[in-house]
């Protein structure tokens, strides 16, 4: 029944021309794609007076460029003297907005060359149609992936989600490594490659996952698997224009795919999984869920970067994301510097653009650049160095402009925060400032950015502490999800999206639910709630509130929450009563495993200062940086569909576990 639900359910998705109903576009929308068959044209082959020389008449000698070209043609047999294939499709189907069928046929890409030095071409050298590129090299440098993902359940901590498992695409790198997107990885229990034409699927190791750059590094240990095999190399950044070619292993067959297009416009792009602003690629080729890790070739069969989202609207059509080479390259060297990935590091500054003459007069700033301070993170290093009403006009000797741009190769100018992402965690960056009227200079080390709300779990397993019944938990981005917005509250909500953590390691401490018991009366429908303090004390952290629980020796617990909200508790009864709770529950231990060992106090600051929790101060949304609607395109065939306080998959025997998701982007004006 439920298989003929979920076919009954995809097939009302792409009814009425497949336009995409209003109601998806909310903050858990629904994408899904729906396997349609390729549409097989064999081409004839030409016939050519080199190869066959009509009798009677001389063979007709070669150029120089001509015999290059018979060159390739005689290593590549199955490659027609016309660019056309002898014996495989030319074209293949796609599914438009209006739910037609349509012909796409593949052009060119580069061909390239096998050397003992991975891959080495010639740009001078003749190019091929890119449907034509089964017997090139590099092609078989991309394999695919098969991830089995056993999520947390934020709502119910102490225990996790059912099993699933998804596919995408990953490409060698060297040194007997792979390379794909985070999220295909993203808490995998098993991760399996497996290589083209080969029938065989290797474990792969997960070295490392950088959440921001949306890049996971694998590893594969057994040898057989990399015998023959020719790692990518990675190219330069791309111009506009300049032709694209994605290869993965996307939704619609089993083999591996390969898609054309251009590049549309390189600009600092928000990255939908890790909530992050680096550079992107934006193009027009065919993304699709199971794309996501595969590698984009320019002409020359050089590597220019990892396909990893999409953006999905009514009001657009074809734009889909590549991550460059400068931000992998920033990932692999962080990897070898640190032997972990250690992140991408931030000015830890609010910025506002000063391109009003007035603001500039009442600043002082006499010429037209500069981008205003108005506020500074208490966590960041720059709080030491930088003060709100600074105007920052240089960043490296690097002059930034009254927009927040600064210039990007010969004629472009891009994002401020370009700058900030080319530096490593505990780089110094040289920023002057026009402070007062006067210019002076600045040092200020660069640091990850610290997060109150946190976007992914460190370790995979959320911390939770439960008393007499009440579920404590530090608030995140899934929990969020998971609960649903509307359960949440505006008040709540708010201190997610807009606050600022003051000092490292503090936490939104919720009550997520309370398990109904005798010594929790009248509690019971309590959740999602904030709690500030436990008997009169500031909380900080998860961990801090289980450290005062356990240190309290008064006879009552008195928990505080948001309007003065207050759940009395007797402590000798209440922990007395855990036991029975728990078993009653079903909940192994009362505590995650993170609880039990012991609490360090690293606040050096007055507690007084614990007294201000200010929020709803922090980024301005502004429409330039409004990336309401990306959608990463992987998963494929993994992709869950989001419902308030639960989720459920949807089934499809053609296309397995599905999920689709939304994944909203905050536009903001941080550094």
């Amino acid at each position: 029944m439920s298989v003929a639900a979920a076919n009954s359910w995809f097939s009302g998705l792409f009814s009425s021309g497949g336009a995409t109903s209003s109601h998806s576009l909310s903050s858990h929308r629904l994408f899904c794609a729906s396997r349609r068959p390729y549409l097989l044209s064999a081409s004839k082959p030409s016939k050519d007076v080199n190869q066959n020389p009509v009798k009677g008449k001389p063979k007709k000698l070669l150029s120089k460029s001509e015999k290059e070209k018979e060159a390739v043609l005689q290593k590549f047999p199955s490659i027609s003297r016309d660019g056309s294939s002898l014996s495989n499709a030319d074209g293949r189907s796609t599914w438009n907005k209006t739910g037609r069928s349509q012909l796409t046929s593949y052009k060119s890409s580069g061909l390239p060359r096998k050397g003992n030095k991975g891959l080495l071409v010639d740009s001078t050298k003749q190019l091929v149609e890119t449907g034509n590129l089964q017997d090139a090299a590099f092609l078989n440098a991309v394999v695919k992936v098969y991830c089995t993902h056993t999520a947390p359940d934020y709502s119910l901590p102490w225990q996790k989600q059912r099993q699933y498992t998804s596919t995408g695409s990953a490409f060698m790198i060297g040194q007997g490594k792979l390379l794909t997107n985070a999220h295909c990885v993203e808490h995998d229990t098993q991760v399996k490659v497996k290589r083209r034409g080969e029938d065989t699927k290797y474990v792969a190791k997960v070295l490392a996952r950088g959440v921001e750059c949306d890049i996971a590094l694998l590893s594969v240990e057994k040898e057989e698997f990399w015998d023959g095999a020719e790692p990518l190399q990675l190219g330069r950044l791309p111009n506009l224009q300049d032709a694209v070619t994605v290869v993965g292993y996307p939704l619609g067959g089993e083999t591996i795919s390969v898609s054309k297009g251009v590049v549309s416009r390189i600009e600092v792009t928000s990255y939908a999984h890790g909530s992050s602003e680096l550079l992107g690629i934006q193009i027009d080729a065919a993304i699709n869920p199971g794309n996501s890790g595969g590698p984009a070739f320019n002409d020359q069969g050089e590597c220019i970067g990892v396909a990893f989202q999409v953006y999905r609207s009514d009001d657009v059509e074809n734009i889909g994301y590549v991550i460059p080479t400068t931000v992998v390259s920033h990932f692999l060297e962080d990897y070898e510097r640190n032997g972990k990935y250690t992140g991408f590091p931030c000015l830890g500054v609010l910025l506002q653009k000063l391109e009003n003459p007035a603001l500039r007069a009442c600043l002082n700033v006499p010429t037209n650049e500069g981008v205003l301070v108005r506020k500074v993170e208490p966590t960041s290093q720059a709080s030491s160095a930088l003060k709100e009403g600074d105007v920052i006009v240089s960043f490296d000797n690097v002059r930034v402009g009254c927009e927040g741009t600064v210039p990007f190769r010969s004629t472009e100018r891009i994002a401020f925060r370009y700058l900030i992402s080319q530096k490593f965690t505990g780089d110094i960056a040289d920023i002057g400032i026009i402070r007062g009227g006067q210019f002076m200079k600045v040092q200020v080390v660069l640091n990850p950015r610290v997060h109150l709300v946190p976007y992914h779990i460190e370790g995979g397993q959320p911390s939770y502490l439960i008393v007499a019944g009440l579920v404590f938990t530090p608030l995140s981005e899934p929990l969020i999800e998971e609960e649903c917005e509307d359960s949440i509250g505006l008040k709540l909500l708010a201190k997610a999206r807009y606050s600022m953590a003051k000092f490292k390691g503090e936490q939104i401490v919720v009550l997520s639910q309370v398990l109904a018991n005798e010594e929790n009366i009248g509690y019971e429908d309590m959740s999602n709630e904030q709690v500030l303090k436990l008997n009169g004390t500031w909380i900080r952290n998860i961990h801090h509130l289980a450290h005062l629980v356990d240190s309290c020796k008064d006879k009552y617990l008195v928990f505080e929450f948001d309007d003065n909200f207050l759940v009395v508790l007797e402590r000798e009864s209440a922990l007395a009563a855990s036991t029975s709770m728990l078993k009653d529950y079903g909940i192994p231990s009362e505590r995650s495993p993170d609880l039990l060992e012991p609490y360090v106090d690293s606040i050096v600051e007055n507690e007084g200062a614990m007294d201000q929790h200010q929020f709803g101060d922090s980024p301005v949304t502004n429409s330039e940086f409004g990336y309401d609607g990306l959608l990463w395109a992987a998963w494929a065939q993994s992709n869950r569909t989001h419902y308030c306080n639960s989720t459920r998959p949807i089934r499809s025997p053609e296309l397995g576990l599905v999920k689709a998701e939304l994944s909203l982007i905050r536009p903001s004006d941080e550094f």
